[in-house]
């Protein structure tokens, strides 16, 4: 979609603006209390499963133990106010994601989704989705998927206007920030239900 596709890059681009001296605070702030490198990096699959490289701002201390445990106190407080993602506005701008769509997961599930959970491929994945405003990390793989198939099969400008309000809401709130017992979710193993409802 034309219209979605220049509607991103407008809205990233001013908010990249509006960011600009905050993000710049952060990365100092983590540059001296966890050191270098400021942004984490990694390869995630986006539209068609095609590999980009995501940028957030690092939450986590090197080291072998737990994620929950490598959270440092900033990085706890950037991810309740998802202020580690504000980098991801620049994989925005170039086209690798949208502001909304199904959140950009491990290239490793990408052999463990059925047919149906494979369709959340079909759209650029999104900075925030209908999953996010439902629930976020606190939702079962099971839902999750369900909801990123129900986005692609339903989405439209005026959805994706809706759930940016719902995004700015769930952030302000800090609704569902992680599953019990975990940094943000447990890994998906693929085994969850393979039909349409799954």
């Amino acid at each position: 979609m034309r219209v979605k596709r220049a509607f991103d890059v407008v809205v990233s681009a001013f908010a990249l603006l509006l960011a600009a001296i905050p993000m710049a605070a952060l990365a100092v702030a983590i540059r001296f209390t966890t050191g270098s490198p400021v942004l984490f990096r990694q390869v995630r699959p986006g539209l068609r499963g095609r590999p980009f490289t995501i940028l957030k701002f690092r939450t986590m201390r090197d080291g072998d133990e737990p994620d929950a445990e490598r959270i440092t106190r900033l990085g706890r407080f950037m991810r309740e106010t998802s202020l580690d993602e504000l980098p991801e506005l620049l994989n925005v701008l170039r086209g690798d994601m949208s502001l909304v769509g199904p959140r950009p997961l491990l290239v490793a599930y990408l052999d463990r989704y059925s047919p149906e959970q494979a369709r959340r491929h079909e759209v650029r994945p999104g900075l925030t989705g209908l999953a996010q405003v439902s629930g976020r990390n606190a939702t079962t793989w099971e839902q999750r998927f369900a909801l990123d198939v129900e986005y692609v099969d339903t989405r439209s400008m005026a959805l994706d206007l809706r759930i940016i309000g719902r995004t700015v809401r769930a952030v302000v709130a800090r609704e569902g920030i992680s599953a019990e017992g975990h940094a943000t979710m447990p890994e998906f193993t693929g085994e969850v239900a393979s039909d349409g409802d799954g």
